[in-house]
């Protein structure tokens, strides 16, 4: 379970995320939307602290930490947080001197502190997952951007995350490799693998994701089912929003 109460997200004066409060079960999919500014990468970022929230609670299964305008948050109250955290970034960020193989066990290996041996065997059973065990020992420049980013899946995995963050997984690609992405974070979907993604891809979030959160101005303006959402929404706002892509959408979930 996620549970994020209260959070607030201020750069100075500018206020990025207002009093957002949201349950996430484990096992789902939840995907974060609306225009962009809204914040949704922003709450995604905090989910893991790379964004440190202004004020708020948030909770990943049993660790929790509190957040106090003008308090410095405790480091080992983030790592805790963090450990239980994979996330997959817009633009890979894989290691250019890494393998693919590389890229994976890095982090197992440095932080985690793994044996050479137990790092390979997690990292070739995660790239076979993805579809990449024919390009383990590929460097990241010889690779598609489906492919880099399919690698980035495996490596977020390897820690084995309570959640995979996926912060617009499929927008540095085009249609024949996003759908690469797409195939894999469905199977992961099926698997019980409990995500949360902020993305534009609205077709994305429609085929993948449980539950819907609708995001603008830093607010939440609605959440709900997928199917919902996206078939029905109660809010004009969202109706406005996803009615340019209605018709292209899938409600296979």
């Amino acid at each position: 379970m996620i549970e994020l109460s209260h959070i607030e997200k201020r750069f100075g004066d500018n206020v990025i995320l207002k009093d957002i409060s949201l349950m996430i079960p484990e096992g789902t999919v939840t995907a974060l939307v609306g225009p962009s500014g809204g914040g949704k990468s922003t709450l995604l970022r905090c989910i893991n602290l790379l964004e440190i929230p202004t004020a708020g609670t948030i909770r990943i299964g049993g660790e929790s930490t509190s957040f106090t305008p003008g308090k410095r948050a405790v480091w080992q109250d983030i790592q805790k947080i963090r450990r239980q955290t994979g996330m997959v970034f817009q633009n890979f960020q894989l290691f250019p001197h890494r393998t693919a193989i590389e890229n994976v066990m890095e982090g197992l290996t440095t932080v985690l502190r793994w044996p050479q041996d137990k790092a390979r065997a997690r990292a070739v059973e995660l790239l076979t997952k993805v579809g990449m065990a024919h390009k383990m020992d590929a460097w990241p420049s010889t690779l598609s951007g489906g492919q880099q980013q399919r690698v980035a899946i495996a490596r977020a995995l390897a820690p084995s995350p309570r959640v995979l963050l996926c912060d617009e997984p499929t927008s540095a690609l085009d249609p024949e490799l996003a759908a690469e992405v797409v195939d894999v974070l469905g199977k992961l979907a099926n698997e019980g693998t409990t995500m949360v993604m902020a993305t534009h891809d609205l077709r994305l979030a429609s085929k993948i994701a449980n539950n819907v959160v609708f995001l603008e101005a830093g607010d939440i303006v609605e959440t709900g089912s997928s199917r919902s959402i996206f078939a029905n929404p109660s809010q004009e706002r969202t109706k406005q929003f996803i009615s340019t892509l209605n018709s292209g959408l899938s409600y296979d979930i």
